[in-house]
């Protein structure tokens, strides 16, 4: 693969594969749910992924696709993004696993990576994100909710983020200890194009066997997640940073009916 010379530009990886299985009632890809509803809250215009790829930098992106892709490519065909498949819904790892040649190819010096489905991130953030690779190897989009539910946790010492710790583990925290993890991960990182290229491999060759249903059944299946590359890096010694956006609504995820619904009224709000 060989990609336009894309110095001084910023890369974007987005990730669109999923089914989105808690928005019940939709079979359709949930990047493409609409922020403008018509007839119902599933159809409409504006849909999530091309509002996002609105407000990404300038630079080549990839999309990556699985579930319902013709249409998503379709959809997005305009936007001048490469497509790459994802043929294993294999967690968060595996999306930017798949774009291992992307990354192989650019030039651009630094690449943000984002789920297709959190359509209100500003773009002064991606590039206050991306400022940050001055000083970090990579950064960490963070947010600080009233209500951490079940988030991840970016656990931070001296400015620098040590680890990020999935919910089912800071829950039996001690009390206090809970109660200083108030920043969480939004699950969407900028990172120096060298890093992603070397520790890719990496996360590739250590995947973690989860549970899951399949077929009505449960059974013990591979998947990769992103945390378990930044955890690798930060063991090797390299900073990771965050910036904290001040809007938790900014960073929300578009995960059920409710969180459409609510991103629907936002995105009403603002453009009344």
């Amino acid at each position: 693969m060989t990609l336009p010379h894309t110095a001084g530009v910023i890369a974007s990886i987005v990730m669109a594969a999923g089914r989105g299985s808690r928005m019940k009632g939709y079979a359709g890809n949930k990047t493409l749910l609409p922020l403008s509803p018509g007839a119902s809250v599933f159809d409409g215009r504006q849909p999530l992924v091309l509002h996002l790829m609105a407000n990404l930098p300038v630079g080549p992106k990839a999309l990556i696709v699985n579930h319902c892709k013709k249409k998503v490519m379709e959809t997005t065909r305009a936007t001048g993004a490469l497509y790459f498949d994802q043929p294993v819904l294999n967690g968060t790892g595996g999306a930017v696993i798949a774009a291992a040649d992307f990354v192989a190819a650019l030039s651009a010096p630094s690449v943000i990576i984002t789920m297709g489905d959190v359509p209100f991130v500003k773009k002064k953030t991606y590039e206050t994100l991306v400022d940050g690779l001055d000083d970090h190897e990579l950064m960490v989009l963070g947010f600080t909710p009233r209500d951490k539910k079940q988030y991840g946790v970016l656990e931070i010492e001296n400015g620098a983020v040590e680890k990020i710790t999935e919910w089912k583990f800071w829950k039996d925290y001690p009390f206090q200890r809970r109660q200083r993890q108030t920043v969480c991960n939004s699950g969407i990182y900028a990172v120096r194009t060298s890093v992603l290229r070397h520790y890719l491999p990496i996360l590739a060759s250590r995947p973690q066997i989860v549970q899951k249903e399949v077929d009505g059944r449960i059974r013990d299946v591979e998947e990769f997640f992103f945390t378990d590359l930044i955890e690798t890096v930060v063991q090797d010694g390299k900073r990771v940073g965050c910036h904290v956006v001040d809007d938790e609504w900014e960073t929300m995820g578009i995960d059920d009916v409710c969180a459409l619904e609510k991103a629907q009224a936002i995105y009403a709000a603002r453009s009344g």
